[in-house]
């Protein structure tokens, strides 16, 4: 009767306390939102504002091309952010090998009651209980397994899934590559920009003195009247159009710098540090082929974005491989040692074996649907890679194209530049010898910086074409051993090898 009673009062506590437990589960379901304090959100600021930056190499000297793009390809947070995605394609492949191993479990576990478990037998021919009730199973039991389980169908699925995995890996590095020749496209625009900001800048200067000293003597024969009203208004207003003119220069021209150093990723402000080397004019040494089928063939065989179609189409026909081997029985084999702390049973320690098989006859029904579907997708993944195919041969016929018309364009600036630089000559003689007026000579020095800046235009616009081209065909300006640990004068090296080697592969 005691032992009822205790037995009851044990079994009302763990009631209790499961309905307490539950209430508090419950109540816990209710959560409010709660955003984010502003202490949160400016710790999160400084955090990214540390690490933006962290473990650059400094500028040091001037900068030439070839360390701009060393520079993007190895700081940029675009081309970093598929640097990890390719690490973590990578990670999930290494992780994939893991699933075809056989599956290892340790159990350990212990069952308590307030009383023995016991039992009684009754014959079947006359109902009546011939033993009296007895027990094989302590109060307390701890018992533990150890067992090795391998299915043949999760290996074989796992085998695919991995083949999967490493084509996947291979997608994250064609990915990189298609935006790190994005990258090389604008840092080898924006620099040349910037070239030509140096370039042009300092006669920007010094026409925009020349002007405000005019206007101050227009303004003082104004004032003055020692001409007709309209002659020094005349006068002021075509200089105040050459300020407006050069003020739109100095606009467009300075925010080429911000433009490279937000590509390699310099902290806003700095802009100022970058001192650019400039180069040769290249426009004569850049030649085109004469055959354009080669360039087309490189093309299908080099562009990222078609290889990335094909790897999808290998990943698909391996889900036609998994979409079969899930029709198969499934063999799951298993061995194991198991420990029992029941002293009633003969053997405590025992080692277990079994095979079960199994199968889902609903799988067979399923199959059409699916089989269906990967058919599906394999003719749209086809269809693209046709439509893409097409679209890269445009892309090599235009960039050819605008290469040739750049050539044209560079050709005509230069005479054109150097034709204005012989007129402004010859008037700047004239003033000196009070032949012409000083605005004629304003005039034609403007004309000489419009020139001056066509000319670095259309060369610049010539090096993006040139770039484009070689994007269109897939020139790979990726080092395969890029790592964030790599000199930038390494990087810039072999990136001038790899930029001449496809500068002569052109042709």
């Amino acid at each position: 009767m005691v032992t009822e009673r205790r037995s009851q009062v044990i079994t009302n506590l763990m009631l209790g306390g499961l309905v307490a437990f539950s209430t508090i589960g419950l109540a816990g379901c209710f959560i409010k939102p709660v955003p984010l304090t502003v202490d949160e959100v400016r710790s999160r600021i400084t955090e990214d504002r540390a690490v933006l930056t962290q473990d650059q190499e400094p500028l040091s000297g001037p900068m030439d091309l070839y360390e701009a793009m060393a520079r993007a390809l190895k700081y940029n947070l675009d081309a970093r952010v598929e640097l990890m995605h390719k690490m973590l394609s990578q990670t999930q492949l290494d992780l994939s090998h893991y699933a075809m191993l056989p599956r290892l479990a340790a159990n350990a576990g212990f069952d308590g009651r307030s009383n023995y478990a016991g039992g009684v037998a009754q014959s079947l021919l006359t109902g009546r209980r011939v033993l009296e009730p007895f027990t094989s199973a302590e109060k307390n039991i701890f018992s533990a397994d150890l067992s090795l389980s391998w299915n043949v169908v999760d290996f074989g699925l796992s085998y695919i899934r991995a083949k999967q995995a490493a084509d996947d890996v291979l997608i994250a590095e064609e990915e990189r590559r298609r935006v790190a020749n994005r990258i090389i496209q604008d840092v080898r625009a924006a620099y040349w920009r910037a070239v030509s900001a140096e370039r042009i800048l300092p006669s920007l200067k010094q026409l925009d003195e020349w002007v405000k000293d005019a206007l101050d003597k227009a303004q003082a024969v104004q004032d003055e009247k020692l001409s007709a009203p309209m002659v020094p208004l005349q006068y002021r207003l075509d200089l105040l159009n050459t300020q407006r003119y050069i003020q739109q220069l100095f606009r467009e021209l300075n925010t080429a710098k911000l433009q490279l150093a937000a590509l390699i990723n310099l902290p806003p402000g700095q802009e100022a540090d970058i001192v650019l080397m400039v180069p040769e004019r290249e426009s004569t040494t850049l030649s085109l082929p004469s055959d354009m089928t080669v360039l087309e063939d490189r093309a299908l065989e080099a562009r990222p974005e078609l290889k990335m179609i094909d790897y999808r189409r290998r990943i698909n026909a391996h889900e036609a491989k998994a979409a079969i081997l899930e029709l198969m029985p499934s063999l799951n084999l298993v061995v194991g040692e198991n420990y029992s702390s029941n002293k009633f049973l003969f053997n405590n320690h025992w080692a277990a074996y079994a095979a079960r098989a199994s199968w889902n006859l609903l799988n067979l029904f399923r199959y059409p649907a699916r089989a269906k579907t990967i058919e599906a997708q394999d003719k749209v993944l086809h269809t693209q890679n046709l439509a893409l195919s097409m679209a890269v041969m445009s892309q090599v016929h235009v960039g050819v194209a605008q290469v040739a018309h750049a050539k044209k364009e560079v050709s005509t600036a230069k005479l054109y530049h150097d034709t204005q630089s012989q007129i402004t000559e010859q008037i700047r003689v004239a003033w000196r010898s009070s032949r012409v007026s000083e605005q004629a000579v304003l005039r034609e020095r403007v004309a000489q910086v419009a020139a001056q800046l066509r000319y670095d235009a259309v060369e610049a616009e010539l090096q993006t074409a040139w770039a484009s081209l070689l994007a269109a065909i897939g020139e790979d300006v990726l080092p395969n051993n890029l790592t964030q640990e790599q000199r930038l004068s390494d990087l810039a090296l072999q990136l001038r090898a790899r930029w001449a080697k496809g500068k002569e592969s052109i042709k």
